[in-house]
């Protein structure tokens, strides 16, 4: 079975604004694009991810295309990884970073970096790389979690690593437990891919 997605959507401001202008220069802006799905992780479990990107522009450029806010789109919004940075002149943005522990999730030494991209086609797929560096993020996950909760069972132990580890889709990180009676297993969180609106021009 597929993913559910909803359709892309414009996401205005608080204010309203569809288009959000520079700081640092009047002339360009951005418009941000939102989209939810629901699919299956690979643990088995539903997962709803809440995913978010920018599109930049000329303010008039974007002002002539006529968007609203809540504007339906067609196409997907993507999820792209690799080893290489997406913005060499800032080589620490978008790094994938392993929940709250700070951990830059890694393939065999090398930084992996995450970002959000919107494909008007629909015919893109998300590219995930699996990262190698689970048992620092395992041993940050259960230093974490032992502060917070105090000693973890073993059951908890290794639902943390499958949730870490295991579903390339979701970030690594710890996940809000809450007990299932049927199965005796925790439900996963909604993941939040959020592409951040500070940029330079």
């Amino acid at each position: 079975m597929e993913n559910k997605n909803s359709n892309v959507r414009i996401s205005p401001d608080e204010q309203g604004n569809v288009i959000r202008v520079s700081k640092n220069n009047p002339e360009y802006g951005h418009v941000r694009l939102t989209q939810t799905r629901v699919g299956f992780s690979a643990t088995g479990w539903v997962k709803r991810s809440n995913l978010s990107t920018l599109i930049h522009g000329l303010v008039e450029d974007l002002q002539e295309i006529g968007l609203t806010a809540d504007q339906p789109l067609p196409g997907n919004i993507i999820i792209k990884e690799q080893t290489e940075a997406f913005d060499a002149n800032d080589p620490d943005r978008d790094l994938k970073i392993a929940g709250e522990t700070g951990i830059v999730c890694c393939r065999h030494g090398e930084p992996i970096y995450r970002k959000a991209f919107y494909d008007a086609s629909g015919t893109l797929e998300d590219e995930f790389i699996a990262h190698t560096n689970g048992d620092a993020i395992r041993e940050a996950n259960a230093s974490e979690e032992t502060e917070k909760k105090g000693n973890l069972t073993q059951a908890e132990m290794q639902e943390m690593i499958d949730n870490t580890t295991e579903d390339p889709e979701a970030k690594a990180k710890p996940k809000s437990k809450k007990k299932d009676k049927e199965e005796g297993e925790n439900a996963p969180q909604e993941e939040i891919v959020m592409e951040e609106e500070t940029f330079e021009l």
